[in-house]
């Protein structure tokens, strides 16, 4: 027996293009209206999504788990339903009950619950084809599937979460979104490297892609946009995890900078960008004298291979002795930075433990240390500058190959260095060099006197 596959014949091109629906347009003949946006009480949320939600549009809501995300999108979905209109919640991973006593824990309510939002439908499912079922009967305007993952076609053969049951999922929820003008919000899972999971197609498939970030032991989470159809990409929210649920921070920079210790060695400020805002964050640094023949370099909150980076400069440029150092950078707050600009900082830091001489509590750097020790030119210096000021820092200190495109903000006195070195002579107020030769060395070990002229 052999088996023969019959191929119906391909259909004709021209006869198909013209019993489609589609006609090319010319573009200037196409109305070109801003889109329509709904404002989210959430400020926070508005500003990564780029100024409001989108009707129409597909979004993507990647974290760890139990990093918020349910937690953030009910808390947008009650808003929404307030001022917008209908929302349909699904929920394929908690029952009805979960999902009632997160909302009364996030929304304060009455005896009777009369409190809670009259438009917010909330639907234990699965089965998309059910879910797009009730769409049609509720005909809402916003629609949360929690989570994408669990969601499946039972015309598929593959079990939920699957690579070809993600796919068709998200398919399917795109030509709803643009169809209907609906705004679907998806929660999607990540994986062990904190990746979206399922296909990559699938982020090409959504309008916007949204990561919440943060350290399970920090009160803070990030809400970062890595893809956004409809605004800036690498837009962040910041929000602090309580009782109340994501509660919105304003002001992140003074938050950061909460804690702070005053004249504490180690300690460097550095003013990062996210996105369009301007972050100040502390860096800690701390220099030990390893007990190991290879001294460590940990990082939390840098690249490791920046860390190697300005520990080879400070030690082939700026003559510093830091072979037989340990070498620890923590940011605090749990946020990641990975910005060049936080050279210089790190870079201080370091300088700043080694000699056991702390930074000046007014002063902002900011900076990317080259390889032959120079400073780089960084981008937006002016709206980095403006934010150092109105926090109350008196000097900042910038590379000198900075271009001035606006005259500085009064109150903050703007220092240009060249060098890494002249970098650190400015925060630490004396030569490099010449403490680096004096601290650092190993226990019982006594510097060698200077040579005589």
């Amino acid at each position: 027996m052999v088996e023969q596959i019959v191929a119906e014949p391909a259909p004709n091109v021209t006869r198909a293009a013209a019993s489609s629906g589609s006609r090319p347009r010319r573009l200037r003949e196409i109305e070109g209206d801003a889109e329509e946006r709904w404002r989210v009480p959430l400020g926070e949320f508005s500003r990564v999504l780029g100024g409001g939600v989108v009707p129409g549009s597909l979004v993507l809501i990647g974290g760890d788990p139990g990093i918020g995300k349910s937690t953030l999108l009910l808390q947008v979905a009650s808003a929404l339903a307030r001022d917008v209109g209908r929302v349909l919640y699904v929920s394929g991973e908690e029952s009805e009950r979960q999902i009632k006593m997160r909302a009364q824990r996030l929304v304060p309510v009455g005896d009777n619950g009369s409190n809670l939002p009259e438009d917010l439908f909330l639907l234990t499912e699965t089965d998309l084809q059910a879910i797009l079922g009730h769409v049609e009967m509720v005909a809402p305007r916003v629609l949360v599937i929690d989570s994408i993952q669990t969601a499946y076609l039972s015309e598929l053969t593959s079990s939920a979460g699957s690579v070809s049951q993600v796919r068709e999922c998200a398919a399917r929820l795109q030509a709803l979104a643009k169809s209907s003008g609906i705004a679907v919000f998806l929660i999607g899972h990540v994986t062990k490297e904190g990746a979206i999971a399922g296909p990559r197609v699938l982020e090409h498939i959504v309008d916007t892609v949204l990561y919440l970030e943060g350290d399970r032991f920090q009160s803070f989470r990030l809400l970062r946009a890595v893809k956004n159809r409809f605004g800036a990409t690498s837009e962040v929210g910041v929000f602090e995890m309580q009782s109340a649920g994501m509660i919105e921070v304003p002001n992140p920079s003074e938050a950061f900078l909460a804690e702070r210790v005053l004249h504490a060695p180690g300690s460097a400020i550095a003013v990062t960008m996210e996105g369009t805002r301007p972050l100040l964050v502390e860096l800690q640094g701390l220099t030990s004298a390893s007990t190991f023949g290879n001294p460590r370099r940990t990082p939390n909150g840098v690249d490791l291979y920046r860390l190697l980076l300005v520990t080879a400069v400070l030690s082939r440029r700026v003559g510093m002795h830091l072979a037989d150092q340990d070498i620890f950078i923590n940011v605090v707050g749990g946020l990641r930075v990975d910005e060049p600009a936080a050279d210089l900082a790190m870079a201080v830091a370091i300088a700043s433990s080694m000699n056991d001489r702390p930074v000046a509590a007014d002063l902002a750097l900011v900076g990317e240390v080259g390889l032959s020790g120079e400073l780089r030119a960084i981008p937006q210096v002016a709206a980095r500058v403006r934010e150092a000021a109105q926090l109350g820092f008196g000097r900042i200190l910038v590379p000198r190959t900075v271009r001035q495109e606006e005259a500085w903000p009064k109150g903050i006195q703007v220092i240009a260095v060249r060098s890494l070195r002249e970098a650190i002579e400015r925060a630490l107020g004396e030569p490099a060099e010449a403490r680096s030769t004096t601290r650092g060395s190993r226990p019982g070990t006594e510097p060698e006197p200077p040579a005589k002229p």
